[in-house]
């Protein structure tokens, strides 16, 4: 992983200089390098991420001087805060230990960091040859971007303004004997402090909502119900905070010839003639990457299933993190077929049928004897015994 730039120098200001002329470096910057303005460019928006976490950084009096004092080392995972390097008060420490349990909101006022974006979720409908070979796909996404005219502050200026109602405080606070319960303000969300000059395009959000087109791959042997993650294709997060993440949940359509069942395939009522069925034959039949011969014993009856090997489905298995595994294994197609009884017949047909049936009456088959044999056996049950 390459060392993260100096903030200053991502900038292009000097250590020694000010909010508004930080400020004004980042708007030009962020402009330049808007994914609005750089679709499909992915070095683009990798310098707009840089901007704008060296400006969430270089704005805030507190995160600056310990960038300053500490490099990056002083802004990341909260270094510098310490157990108690914050709070002003015992009661302070004590809402941040049982806030939330209280129900207080947890955390005091300035510990609220951007807030990352929101996650979204979709159907995504495939058809059964996709689900079985895989697919890649390009999607329509309706999500929240960053205004390209504020570059997400929500004003023409870039001001804020103290918060009339909590009067930059950020919180109400609600003492009930020894605890002090904190509430964040709802008008200024917990920030002290409100847009002024609110944006013409965004009215004040920072974000405006847009469609963009992704491509995501769908793995072979995906079914119904399977959860595909697209990690940072979610809602875009305030400024300084990371895009949320976008699910899609497959639905495969119904095949007109084939069903499926986990690995397997199936061709149900697949027909065959009297006489394949009588003297057995080698039938064509379909798969999903074209078609095999299937040999059909003499004698087979309807209903009887043949299996063909590793003509189904991938198996797809997922590792923990839910990203699907190369896997070989297939599953087999299983064919039933239904014998055809015959409806129009030339007239040679009908004679050699004929001739057929007067043989079976004088040859009577093992199977069609045993039959006749329980149907007497059951009459012979149900007789009355004679009167005496």
């Amino acid at each position: 992983m390459s060392a993260k730039r100096d903030y200053y120098e991502v900038l292009g200001v000097a250590k020694s200089a000010g909010t508004e002329e930080i400020e004004r470096a980042y708007r030009k910057l962020a402009r330049q390098h808007h994914p609005d303005r750089n679709i499909g460019d992915t070095t683009a928006e990798d310098k707009f991420k840089e901007v704008t976490e060296a400006h969430e950084i270089l704005v805030d009096e507190n995160k600056r001087e310990r960038y300053d004092q500490f490099g990056h080392a002083g802004v990341e995972n909260g270094a510098g805060a310490g157990f108690g390097g914050g709070a002003s008060s015992f009661s302070d420490l004590v809402n941040d230990l049982f806030g939330n349990f209280m129900g207080g909101g947890g955390g005091r006022r300035g510990q609220r960091g951007p807030q990352r974006g929101a996650d979204l979720r979709m159907a995504l409908d495939i058809d059964l040859i996709d689900a079985v070979r895989g697919a890649k796909k390009e999607i329509s996404v309706r999500r929240h971007e960053v205004c390209i005219d504020c570059v997400g502050s929500g004003s023409k200026s870039n001001k804020r303004n103290t918060c009339p109602r909590c009067k930059g405080r950020g919180e109400f606070i609600q003492r009930q004997g020894f605890f002090e319960l904190r509430q964040p303000c709802p008008t200024c969300n917990g920030t002290g402090s409100v847009i002024a000059n609110a944006c013409t395009s965004c009215k004040g959000a920072g974000r405006i909502q847009v469609e963009r087109s992704i491509s995501i791959t769908v793995p072979p042997g995906a079914d119904t119900g399977l959860r595909l993650l697209v990690g940072g294709e979610g809602d875009a997060g305030e400024p300084g905070a990371p895009r949320g993440d976008l699910e899609l949940v497959i639905r495969v359509a119904q095949h007109k010839l084939f069903q499926r069942e986990g690995s397997d395939l199936f061709v149900p009522g697949f027909p065959i003639t009297f006489s394949q069925a009588a003297l057995g034959s080698t039938i064509e039949v379909p798969t999903l990457n074209g078609r095999t011969r299937l040999n059909v014993p003499a004698g087979t009856q309807t209903g009887t299933e043949f299996r063909i090997r590793s003509e189904g489905v991938p198996e797809l298995r997922l590792n923990r993190q839910g990203a699907p595994v190369e896997n070989t294994r297939k599953g087999d197609l299983r064919v039933t077929v239904v014998v055809e009884t015959p409806t129009q017949m030339t007239k040679r047909q009908e004679e050699i049928l004929r001739e057929l049936a007067e043989i079976e009456h004088k040859q009577v088959s093992t199977h069609r004897k045993g039959f006749f044999d329980k149907i007497k056996d059951l009459f012979a049950s149900n007789d009355p015994e004679p009167t005496r």
